[in-house]
């Protein structure tokens, strides 16, 4: 897989594309605190296995690209970058989903707040409490995108209690709690059913 770079908020932003013979959709992801894409090629080889790319880019400060390593960075200059890598992915032609996980959901949740995005639906892992908050709700509700939050029952970085409280008061918002699972779903037991309820969102966000 060749390196590909554009020029993001604070330096070059490293991103990577899965490609996906026929593929039907694509997700466009954003990764967690202290992760990289490179953590995801499980991942997007499970969504394959549906028929679904995979776009995600190293936060700033994170993986191959540039800013200030061992901080989260900030989320407004995630979301700028988030955003040109929606760009990129949406020159592919295929339906988008957003997808992020911790500081990635807050990401997402960011790039929405800031306008219109070709996106059909959007999905939430370990979404944390500093990012459910009424102004998110009210900019889910103002898109009207269908959404669904996956979160472990055991999640102690981002507890679940606001979230089932966040997720109640958006209208077209699904959560699905893992139990005997905690905040990084994706590289937990439960990777793989987790990986099939995002892949089955994908392909039928308004289901």
């Amino acid at each position: 897989m060749p390196l590909t770079f554009f020029p993001g908020a604070v330096g070059r932003v490293h991103w990577r594309c899965w490609p996906v013979d026929d593929a039907r959709a694509a997700v466009v992801f954003a990764h967690g605190f202290n992760q990289h894409t490179g953590h995801y090629h499980r991942f997007a080889a499970g969504l394959a296995a549906h028929g679904i790319a995979l776009w995600g880019l190293d936060l700033a400060g994170h993986g191959l690209s540039e800013g200030e390593p061992g901080t989260p960075g900030q989320v407004t200059d995630h979301a700028e970058d988030f955003a040109a890598l929606t760009g990129l992915a949406a020159g592919s032609g295929l339906p988008l989903v957003a997808m992020g996980h911790s500081l990635g959901a807050a990401t997402v949740l960011a790039t929405l707040q800031t306008g219109g995005r070709p996106f059909g639906g959007v999905v939430l892992c370990g979404t944390p409490r500093t990012a459910a908050l009424p102004a998110t709700a009210d900019s889910l509700r103002a898109a009207d995108l269908p959404v669904l939050l996956v979160h472990g029952v055991d999640d102690r970085l981002a507890p679940l209690d606001p979230v089932r409280r966040w997720a109640a008061s958006v209208p077209r918002a699904r959560l699905n709690e893992y139990e005997d699972a905690g905040h990084d779903l994706l590289h937990e037991p439960v990777h793989r059913r987790v990986t099939s309820d995002v892949a089955d969102f994908v392909l039928d966000p308004r289901g």
